[in-house]
Order: structure tokens, then sequence, then C-alpha cells
């Protein structure tokens, strides 16, 4: 019986320690998950007051809004994809199992993730503080976003990130398992759903209900309809991992 209690913290003790293995792994190239996404973010911030300046200098004073803010949200979906195909085969060598590779990817990419939304609440801040650097200009803060609070938009920009994080390592596991054939099959199938949602909406001419039904919902609610998307991918992609040949 003492055996068996003292064993039982020695192997939480190990599975810790391989999870932080796993984590590691994935910041071993630092520029997958920080550098390269910084760069995505200040790169997009500097082109948009670039244009604000432009907008303004040519005397324009219209309130300006930008989706610029929105690049690092979508290069995370490559950073899934990197995360993917650039680790897997060395985390085998470190005889990680594929839970803990794939717990270690999502920690280390919520890591990044959150990091980003800070900066990006940071930003929405100084612009609230300086009415968008003095020229009428927003980045980062857009009032629909940010109606409920800098927490509320941080959530919702972090929750977006992840979730492009996740179906980019859900493509690049449905590449390694099945081909390009399958992978390109997959992302028409998904581009045609979206055209047909279009056309309803459209062709029923319900296009005010849909933003009248944005505008009561709320940013807040629909992060959490968005999380539980992320979390059915999420678990979606560790079962098509678990599936994988190597």
């Amino acid at each position: 019986m003492t055996a068996t209690l003292d064993s039982a913290p020695s192997t939480a003790s190990s599975r810790g320690s391989r999870l932080i293995n796993a984590v590691r792994l994935q910041f071993v190239n630092p520029q997958t998950f920080v550098w390269v996404p910084l760069v995505v973010l200040a790169g997009a911030w500097a082109l948009t007051l670039v244009i604000h300046l432009i907008i303004a200098g040519g005397g324009g004073e219209a309130t300006m809004y930008s989706g610029g803010s929105q690049a690092p949200l979508w290069y995370f979906a490559v950073v899934g994809v990197q995360a993917m195909t650039l680790t897997f085969y060395f985390s085998q060598a470190m005889t990680l199992t594929r839970r803990e590779f794939y717990l270690g990817a999502l920690i280390a990419a919520a890591m990044s993730a959150l990091g980003i939304a800070i900066v990006f609440v940071l930003l929405g801040l100084v612009e609230q503080a300086t009415n968008g650097y003095g020229l009428g200009g927003h980045f980062a803060y857009l009032p629909w976003l940010w109606e409920e609070g800098p927490m509320a938009a941080g959530l919702s920009f972090f929750v977006l990130t992840m979730l492009a994080f996740i179906l980019g390592f859900w493509f690049a596991i449905v590449f390694k398992r099945f081909g390009t054939m399958a992978l390109t099959l997959i992302l028409f199938a998904l581009g045609f759903a979206i055209l047909g949602i279009i056309a309803i909406i459209t062709v029923n001419r319900a296009w005010l209900q849909v933003w009248a039904w944005f505008a009561e919902t709320g940013s807040v609610e629909l992060t959490m309809w968005v999380a539980l998307c992320g979390a059915v991918f999420a678990l979606g992609s560790y079962l098509t991992l678990r599936r994988m040949t190597i």
C-alpha cells in the first residue's frame, strides 16, 4: 500500500514533466509562437497608421476603423500548421504520447495568443485615450467588440486566435493523414458551404435580420459560441491525430 501511495505523486510529477517538455518543444524555435506573430501585429499596425496618416493628410476627418488587427489572428492558422508539421515527428522521437504532444501544442498556442491579446487590448486603450492617435483612426478599438469592456474584447481576440490555430492544426493533420487531394476537397467543401449560407441569406433578403441578431447578441455571447465551436474542433483534431499513421 505504501509503495502504491508513494508512486502516485511520482507518476503525476512525471506526467507534468512530460507535458512541460511538450510545451517547450513548441518554443524551441521561438519565431513560430513569439516573434513572427509580434512582427505581423506590429507590421499591420504600422501599415494601418500610415494609411490613416495619408487619409488625414488628404483632408479626411471621419473616424476611421481598420480590420488590420485581424492579421495575427489569421496568421495563427499558419502557426497551427507549423506546430503540427515541424514538431510532431520530434515529439515521437522524444517518446511523447500524442495526447501530450497535442496538449503541449494547445498550451503553447494559448500562451502566445494570450500575449497577443494583451497587446491588442493595450493598443485599444491607447486609441481610446488619444482619439485614435489624434487622427481618429482605430486599429484595435472597434466599438462593437469593445462595448462590453476591454476584458471582453481581449477574450474575443484570444478565442478567435485559438480557433484559427486549432483549424490550422487540424488541416495539417488531415494533410498528413489523407494527402493533398483530401485536404483540397475539404477546403472546397467548406467554401461551398459558406457560399451556400450566404446565398440562402441573400435570396431570403435576411441580411438586416442577421446583422440585428449579431448586434443584439453581443460580443461576449458570440465569443462563447465560438469557444464552443473551438472545443468541438479541438476534439475532432485530436481524434484525427490519434488515428494518424506515421
